[in-house]
């Protein structure tokens, strides 16, 4: 196996990506956790309805909890390689950052797609309900939710240039 390139893409560039990433999926977090409503039903009264109520909300919460704790590392790390100049862990790292940002990725896309899923299945109901603006923050948290899959994947193709060639 021939070794490793030293760096294709410029730690800074990573830092920027995984720093945009963090911002997108905390905001995200935020909008999804202060996401509440009031339903209001005419044969019953009125219901709180809050993300924690839908499992689907639920899943992107996990997601998006995960996507922070490995971008916090990641970051953590990439701080790391920018001081010292050298790869936390050696060149057998690549692997991790490759794997884990291909696995957090696919994460982060199916808790977004799973809270857009659901919204757009419900739009109905949410309408009757009047809970519209419930889920408008829930799917503006999605689509930032979205936002760190599309950087997360462009670090997961950086990070696929790093793994050493096949001779």
């Amino acid at each position: 196996m021939a070794p490793p390139p030293s760096q294709v893409v410029s730690p800074f560039v990573l830092l920027i990506l995984r720093v945009l990433t963090l911002i997108c999926l905390l905001v995200s977090l935020i909008l999804l956790i202060t996401a509440n409503g009031t339903a209001s039903l005419s044969d019953y009264g009125h219901a709180k309805v809050k993300f924690k109520d839908v499992q689907a909300f639920k899943y992107m919460c996990a997601a998006i909890v995960i996507g922070i704790a490995y971008t916090l590392l990641q970051t953590t790390l990439t701080v790391i390689l920018i001081s010292s100049g050298s790869r936390f862990g050696g060149d057998g790292f690549v692997y991790v950052d490759f794997y884990g940002d291909k696995i957090v990725s696919y994460i982060l896309i199916t808790g977004a797609a799973a809270s857009f899923g659901l919204t757009l299945d419900l739009k109905d109901l949410v309408d009757l309900l009047g809970i519209s603006g419930f889920a408008n923050t829930v799917n503006a948290a999605a689509a930032l939710c979205t936002l760190g899959f599309l950087f997360t994947a462009i670090l997961s193709v950086f990070s696929s240039m790093a793994l050493p060639k096949k001779a």
